[in-house]
């Protein structure tokens, strides 16, 4: 089973992008982040006609995430709990049957949190803190349980092409990566750092030439209960999307499991 995450700064403006990833590599489940469409406005026909099942929970112009699935795709759930006033469209999840079992898919999109002397970042810190906490009830359900999506988080040195420059970014400064580490101490896996040491990157700037001159982050990630963990086959950036035409400031990131 491949299941694959990808922030796609908006579909309808990277959307022959999507279809020819989506043919190309024929992948069992990706989660969108960035979708910028509410819910009916998403091109679902040109999609399902690929072969794949839709879930959305869309915002108009910003934020919005997706799954889309070759299973049928239960239990969703949308929005992340822990805040009925926040109205932002990060977060849904839905479960997958296949032959062992069920399986449990969250995509996610993390706040960025710049600048981080406004309100921006207090809210990046709480949303993590209600993440840690659904995650803990989530894994305490001891079943294959993905977390994957754009973190807008650089976990270590070897995640960015200049760690000196970005120190401080809401993205890497000690206040997020305390509540990644605490998130990780829960007991995921992180996907890529499973099979390999290498700088990874997932992301790079449309501007100062950043992709012509490789001046990446990993902030795409995919996190992995045990369960998952250990049906764990291979993951793999899939950096040359980023040279595509019009392609979305992100690439794909995925792992494949034996289930």
């Amino acid at each position: 089973m491949r299941i694959a995450t990808w922030n796609i700064n908006g579909v309808k403006a990277r959307l022959e992008a999507l279809k020819t990833w989506l043919q190309q590599e024929q992948p069992d489940v990706v989660v969108l982040q960035e979708i910028k469409s509410v819910d009916e406005a998403f091109p679902r026909s040109e999609i399902e006609d690929l072969g794949y099942n839709i879930e959305t929970h869309g915002q108009k112009s910003w934020n919005g995430v997706a799954i889309l699935s070759k299973l049928p795709i239960e239990d969703v759930q949308r929005g992340l709990p822990g805040d009925n006033d926040d109205t932002q469209a990060r977060l849904i999840e839905g479960v997958f049957s296949v032959e062992g079992g069920a399986v449990r898919v969250c995509g996610i999109y993390l706040p960025n949190g710049n600048p981080v002397d406004s309100e921006k970042f207090t809210y990046k810190l709480a949303w993590m803190d209600r993440l840690i906490a659904y995650c803990e009830q989530r894994l305490s359900l001891e079943e294959p349980f993905v977390l994957l999506g754009d973190f807008n988080l650089i976990p270590a040195p070897v995640d960015v092409h200049d760690p000196e420059e970005w120190w401080g970014d809401a993205l890497y400064r000690p206040e997020s990566l305390e509540r990644f580490r605490k998130l990780m101490n829960l007991g995921f896996t992180d996907a890529i750092r499973a099979v390999t040491d290498e700088p990874s990157y997932t992301f790079w700037d449309f501007q100062a030439g950043a992709w012509r001159r490789n001046n990446g982050i990993r902030i795409d990630h995919l996190l992995l209960s045990p369960q998952a963990a250990d049906r764990l086959e291979a993951a793999a950036v899939h950096k040359d999307v980023r040279g595509w035409d019009k392609p979305s400031d992100h690439v794909p990131v995925e792992a494949t499991f034996a289930f």
